[in-house]
């Protein structure tokens, strides 16, 4: 088969976005650049690549055949790559990182204080849910990963800063300027949660589960985002972590409740797969994140009720 590494390159981005549009915003190509690369590769393998199932796309049999071949040629050539930067110093280097959604909230800070120490490194960040992110952790297609919840199996995960889940609420809800509210008192609240597989939500579910409190889930979103909107427009207490809650404490929009065993005291990871081999600029932001995150990121402490609402007092 005569076809490209630019070629190979598309298919991939497709492939693990499964949509062209987020293909060419990562690749810097136009759309019908990136359709164009996907249409030579199809011919030059004889077989098509993509179906189409309403607005949707999806990998064919030999789609998801060649993807894995695809992403095993990746990190071959990211090896290559890593190499040579080894052989130039950590003047230069690239490193790809792939954070959970939630964490999206630090993590580009954490980024930029690593890149303006070492100002010749680039970074691309990959943001996902934990079911994309063990994913690509399965196949080796990152550097790192930076989740809240890591898998128990084959990786290495390293915690490196406190993640406290906190219950959330509207200002105005009846509970928001209680104080030291009894667990058994939220029985009866609408919360609404994350997608199931979710870290935050495994979490939640498993404490009040160890109570022996019904946590009722009346409504299901897909990001932190949604779940503070919902809050806020009423629909329902949320359990969120508290690094994603700066802005809307400091605006007074929602407030954290006092509630007896909260907060959860969970912890960031930084994880890779076992046995991965670093290239100078993968382990000198290893050490980074693990030496100094806390000392770079900012964190609001965990205030409740009117506390909360005077806005982030910012901590280290």
């Amino acid at each position: 088969m005569n076809f490209t590494f630019r070629q190979l390159k598309a298919f991939e981005a497709v492939a693990r976005h499964l949509s062209y549009t987020r293909a060419s915003e990562e690749l810097h190509l136009t759309q019908p650049a990136v359709s164009m690369q996907i249409k030579q590769l199809e011919e030059h393998v004889g077989l098509p690549l993509f179906e189409q199932i309403g607005k949707r796309i999806h990998l064919t049999d030999a789609g998801r055949e060649l993807y894995h071949y695809s992403c095993a040629i990746a990190a071959q050539l990211a090896e290559v790559e890593m190499v040579l930067d080894e052989m130039k110093g950590l003047r230069r280097g690239h490193l790809t990182i792939a954070a959970a959604s939630t964490a999206n909230y630090f993590v580009p800070r954490l980024i930029a204080a690593f890149c303006n120490r070492h100002q010749g490194v680039s970074v691309t960040l990959e943001v996902s849910n934990r079911e994309e992110l063990l994913n690509r952790l399965a196949i080796n297609a990152m550097d790192l990963a930076i989740m809240g919840q890591p898998p128990t199996s084959e990786p290495m995960a390293h915690p490196f800063m406190e993640n406290p889940l906190v219950i959330i609420a509207p200002p105005e809800h009846p509970l928001a300027n209680e104080k030291d509210i009894p667990l058994s008192r939220l029985s009866g609240e609408c919360f609404v949660m994350r997608e199931t597989g979710s870290g935050t939500r495994g979490a939640a579910e498993r404490f009040f589960a160890e109570h022996g409190v019904a946590l009722r889930a009346a409504q299901q979103m897909h990001s932190s985002e949604a779940i503070k909107q919902a809050v806020e427009a009423g629909m329902g207490l949320g359990v969120l972590s508290l690094h994603t809650l700066e802005m809307e404490l400091l605006l007074n929009r929602l407030v954290v409740l006092d509630v007896e065993g909260f907060p959860i005291r969970r912890h960031w990871y930084v994880v890779y797969p076992r046995g991965k081999r670093f290239s100078q600029v993968g382990q000198a932001f290893l050490d980074f994140t693990l030496q100094e995150a806390q000392h770079v990121l900012r964190v609001p402490p965990v205030g409740t009720g009117q506390d909360a609402s005077r806005g982030p007092n910012i901590s280290t």
